[in-house]
């Protein structure tokens, strides 16, 4: 069973202009908990004595779940990250050679030794070590299996694979997990950007190639375009892979709500999984295989989310549409009754850019119904 290590209070917060204050961080993380996930990264020790302060609050709040700080290659971040208690400790180093030369100024033989150094130092305090091989994927593979391999002798537990810039499709996702899998000793742990929309995708092509540990955030936050969101990926792995993760998907529109308003991003309407419109149906094709069967136009039950179908009326809905959502909200109506009131909905969906509300339908019936008394 793949383990999902959510990241929503590290990465998740690195989102440009979102800023968790330390009591929403702790909700937030009680929330996932509860929610059926065990493992947190939680923050960064090195941003201040605040964000120690809140990891530690965090730590006090949930004695008994996961809890991973983030800290570079440095003896420093990672006597601060002991400090607190945590259970594991992500040591973060440049892998490619783009940002090797280019960022840490550095080599390769350098970054070696400086990496075996803290993992030591790490252990020796008593945190399990991941090693966070930031730039993964423009990495050499035969590098990152070094990396592993060292990393391994001197107690590090979990590889971290970034894709950090977003840059890897599914199909190489794949192939270079398979590749480290076989390669090296370590655990792989899967954490993916969504620059090119593939988070997902990549994340589960991943974790099919062998990847045990997974990061997520909520409603997909992150750098830039975001990480992988948490609700596709448990979602699509039971979906898809009849691979559960012990995560409870009905916490979901709870857990997403109070991310959304933390973090001051709003969910849009069509967001997988999540949106608001997302279970909304309005084509009369649509409405139609729906009525006969549910199953005709249901991927994924909307009940697994403590939500519902919903039915609306627009321009392509069809007379059964009518008809099925007037006898909702209790009128039923004969052939020409249904023409008419297709016609104004259509009318009103073109003039007004939306679907009419229950009480603007009854408007437009109780119009109707006037309009042909004055005939009379």
């Amino acid at each position: 069973m793949v383990t999902i290590n959510d990241t929503t209070l590290r990465d998740g917060e690195q989102t440009a202009g979102v800023a968790f204050n330390r009591q929403e961080k702790i909700a937030l993380a009680t929330m996932l908990v509860n929610a059926g996930v065990e493992h947190l990264e939680v923050g960064i020790p090195v941003m201040g004595k605040e964000e120690c302060l809140t990891i530690a609050a965090i730590r006090q709040a949930l004695p008994n779940s996961t809890l991973m700080a983030w800290c570079r290659a440095k003896k420093s971040e990672i006597k601060m990250t002991a400090a607190l208690k945590v259970d594991w400790v992500d040591i973060s180093i440049p892998s490619s050679q783009q940002m090797i030369e280019h960022k840490l100024k550095s080599t390769k033989k350098q970054l070696l030794a400086d990496m075996q150094k803290c993992i030591r130092y790490a252990v020796a305090k008593g945190l399990k070590v991941c090693i966070g091989c930031e730039d993964a994927s423009r990495a050499e593979p035969d590098f990152l299996v070094k990396i592993a391999t060292l990393g391994a002798m001197a107690g590090a537990m979990r590889l971290r694979y970034a894709d950090t810039l977003g840059i890897l499709e599914p199909f190489t996702a794949y192939d270079n997990i398979k590749y480290l899998v076989k390669q090296q000793p370590l655990p792989i742990e899967i954490h993916c950007h969504d620059d090119l929309g593939m988070a997902t995708a990549n994340t589960l092509a991943a974790i099919k190639a062998g990847a045990q540990f997974a990061n997520t955030t909520v409603i997909g936050l992150g750098e830039r375009a975001g990480n992988a969101p948490l609700e596709e990926v448990v979602i699509a792995l039971e979906q898809c892979y009849q691979q559960s993760t012990g995560i409870h998907i009905d916490h979901f529109p709870a857990l997403c709500d109070a991310v959304s308003k933390a973090s001051g991003r709003l969910v849009p309407g069509q967001k997988s999984l999540v949106g608001a419109q997302v279970f909304t149906h309005e084509s009369g094709i649509h409405v139609d295989g729906l009525v006969k069967d549910v199953r005709n136009y249901q991927g994924v039950d909307p009940h697994l989310l403590g939500r519902h179908h919903t039915l609306v009326l627009g321009k392509h809905s069809g007379l059964g549409a009518v008809q099925a959502v007037f006898s909702r909200i209790g009128i039923s109506l004969d052939k020409v009754q249904t023409d008419k009131l297709l016609h104004a909905v259509q009318t009103f969906a073109e003039q007004c850019k939306r679907n009419p509300s229950d009480e603007e339908l009854l408007g437009m019936r109780n119009q109707m119904c006037s309009n042909t008394n004055t005939a009379l």
